[in-house]
């Protein structure tokens, strides 16, 4: 395992013990592909982390989303969608939801973002776990493929920033309501 990979692992082990601050990096890169990894303590219980995570609408940056409106995002379990509305009746698929066992662990699989224009894909997982009497969360996205100019090259340290930006969001929308 790349020194790098194994810094991640401790960094997210430790985090979910509650003995380490927020992390956030990129835990791994090679010419293939990339991990990034945001694990952060919430200061609330665990379904209200994972029900919160279900609504990207009220905590997602509309910046990052092709309609530039947060509202227009769905996370429709039944449908296995990470979804969003466009004008004019379009629609986006940024992923689909693989596993959901409705507590702590959440898989979607797909390319967010710019990503889709290129042969990318990835794995977008949330983990919530009980700690300190709030949540551990984190929140990795392992993306793999090819993109012109190197997928890790050009890709991991803005995906890193945008998610990390989002996560943050989710956070803030968990512990007083607004995202902001």
């Amino acid at each position: 395992m790349k020194l790098a990979g194994l810094a991640g692992v401790l960094a997210l082990a430790s985090t979910l013990t509650g003995t380490a601050a927020a992390r956030a990096e990129v835990v791994d890169s090679s010419p293939a592909g990339f991990e990034v990894l945001h694990a952060v303590q919430v200061a609330a219980p665990p379904d209200k982390v994972y029900a919160a995570i279900l609504t990207p609408a009220r905590w997602w940056n509309g910046e990052h989303s092709w309609s530039g409106q947060a509202k227009n995002l769905t996370l429709d379990l039944d449908r296995g969608c990470l979804c969003e509305a466009l004008p004019d009746g379009g629609q986006a698929r940024h992923m689909t939801v693989v596993f959901a066992d409705g507590k702590s662990q959440l898989r979607m699989s797909g390319a967010l973002g710019p990503l889709q224009h290129t042969g990318a894909s990835g794995h977008l997982n949330f983990a919530v776990k009980p700690d300190n009497g709030g949540t551990a969360l984190a929140v990795s996205y392992h993306v793999g493929g090819y993109a012109k100019g190197g997928l890790a090259e050009t890709w991991a340290a803005p995906v890193d920033a945008v998610l990390g930006e989002q996560v943050a969001r989710l956070k803030r929308y968990v512990e007083t309501g607004k995202p902001d």
